[in-house]
């Protein structure tokens, strides 16, 4: 190892709509943090960021924005995107001038113009050098499949705003499918009940809490319940309501069922000897939204194939993109090139 290589941090991104996840070279998951940025409106300088910004949402005056700088995967404000990640990265690196590589995860139905952002961004915040891999592919070599073999495996990674739906074999992706319907969708088909079966506005932190509580893709054993405070939309005054999981899971069926219709349009244009391989292997289902309640036996149950979740679904896509990181020789093939995917 050369002086160079002993002051760099070579570091794994998953620079996700809701959380971005950091791996260190040699040292694994160092952050997992939301991603979210609090900033002065008029002079742009960054106030707080990850968990310290998100327990700030409804709580700021005028002067303060709040903002989860992706949306569906893509980076939707490139300024604020930029001071985040050399936030994040100087919370976890000795010095953050001493980034040399970075390795992103990005969905696979990525733009050049969003290709662009991400490597400009990373490399605006420090790195020296950028590689950008495909989600479903990270989260494939994240739950230890070896994505060098001529054999087909279906993942399914659901974010907070895209589902990366991937036929991988062969160590490229043979068809996917990228939709912006996900974990964020869930939380305001939340918000939207809310507002229209009790006229009650809630926020997203609230939205996003009754999901992961209360949340279900299949009727439950025993069915939940929960108190679910925010303030009446015709009185404007603040009240409580109780609700079942079974009325959380009516309101994020049809979310659900895009989801699985996504994964039924990939399998119909699958060729048929990687169907005969799913076939037999089954999905596997990885990402936050892997943690809904019932979510593998709902889709189990729609495509008759088995569904396998991984220990920590969330953590699959930085672990992948982590040991590409620690391999780039062995993985430089499964990397995104220009004008591919």
């Amino acid at each position: 190892m050369g002086l160079f290589d002993f002051f760099s941090n070579d570091l794994a991104i998953d620079l996700g709509t809701a959380n971005t996840l950091i791996w260190a070279k040699g040292k694994g998951v160092v952050l997992n943090e939301p991603t979210i940025v609090a900033y002065d409106r008029t002079t742009k300088n960054i106030i707080a960021i990850g968990s310290e910004a998100q327990a700030m949402l409804g709580k700021t005056h005028k002067d303060i924005a709040i903002e989860r700088p992706l949306m569906d995967g893509a980076i939707a404000n490139f300024e604020i995107t930029e001071g985040m990640l050399r936030a994040f990265i100087k919370k976890v690196a000795n010095n953050w001038n001493s980034v040399r590589r970075v390795v992103v995860c990005v969905p696979s139905g990525i733009t050049e113009v969003e290709k662009r952002a991400v490597r400009d961004s990373c490399e605006h915040a420090g790195a020296k050098e950028v590689y950008l891999i495909a989600e479903p592919m990270a989260s494939a070599i994240g739950v230890g499949l070896n994505v060098h073999d001529p054999i087909g495996n279906l993942i399914v990674d659901i974010g907070g705003g895209t589902t990366e739906i991937a036929i991988i074999s062969y160590a490229g992706i043979v068809s996917h499918q990228s939709i912006r319907i996900a974990g964020d969708e869930m939380t305001e088909a939340i918000i939207q009940y809310f507002k229209k079966n009790h006229n009650l506005i809630i926020g997203d932190r609230s939205g996003e809490e009754i999901k992961k509580q209360v949340g279900s893709a299949v009727e439950l054993e025993e069915e939940l319940e929960i108190e679910v405070r925010g303030r009446d939309l015709v009185t404007g005054i603040p009240t409580a309501k109780i609700v079942t999981s079974a009325q959380i899971r009516d309101a994020l069926s049809s979310v659900i069922n895009e989801i699985i219709q996504a994964i039924f349009k990939l399998l119909e244009d699958s060729p048929p000897e990687l169907s005969a391989d799913i076939y037999e292997r089954g999905i596997i289902l990885t990402g936050g939204g892997a943690l809904l309640k019932g979510l593998d036996e709902k889709i189990r149950i729609e495509t008759n194939l088995p569904v396998h979740v991984p220990d920590e679904p969330l953590l699959a896509v930085v672990r992948g993109t982590g040991k590409v990181l620690e391999n780039l020789a062995e993985y430089e093939g499964v990397m995104i090139k220009n004008n591919r995917y």
